[in-house]
């Protein structure tokens, strides 16, 4: 009985905090207090990575659910942002801790060109609501966390990431 309560108020929770993502945020807030390698990430099929692989790149990854509605609404933003930026030095992950079927499940009802990852230790990044994403410099320091829907093809976004992309 108190694994159910535990798991309503964990549902409840996550609910809530997507539904209150909705709304565009002008100023990104700090979440994640070390680097790239609190981040556990691994394939579709299992395999684990380290995102020090991506070191001099600019890395966007984008934490999302399958049932977050703010998520879904987002993505089609991300892709003609990833178009617009196809010739930057700039990775995109989509990270989701559903499972890997219920991850690639989605990716074939959907046209998006994502590279789609699990997470496998989100509650220990404190991210309190989804969509979140994260965005690392090309030394594998994080520059920008935002909770919330952005509408990522905005000129003011695309500065932001190619800003990000240029710096150093």
């Amino acid at each position: 009985m108190i694994t159910i309560k535990k798991s309503f108020l964990v549902l409840l929770i996550g609910v809530w905090g997507c539904n209150n993502a909705t709304q565009e945020k002008k100023n990104p807030v700090s979440q994640l207090d070390s680097g790239i390698d609190k981040i556990q990430l691994a394939d579709l099929a299992g395999q684990t990575f380290n995102l020090k692989e991506y070191s001099g790149k600019t890395l966007f990854i984008n934490f999302w659910a399958t049932w977050c509605k703010p998520c879904l609404e987002e993505m089609p933003s991300i892709q003609k942002a990833m178009e617009i930026l196809k010739e930057d030095n700039i990775e995109f992950l989509f990270a989701s801790e559903e499972t890997a079927e219920q991850i690639d499940k989605f990716r074939t009802r959907h046209e998006y060109n994502f590279k789609y990852v699990r997470v496998e230790n989100l509650p220990e990044l404190n991210i309190m609501a989804l969509p979140t994403t994260f965005i690392f410099d090309k030394e594998g320091k994080l520059v920008f966390s935002e909770m919330g829907y952005r509408k990522w093809d905005d000129k003011e976004n695309i500065d932001l990431l190619l800003n990000i992309t240029k710096s150093k």
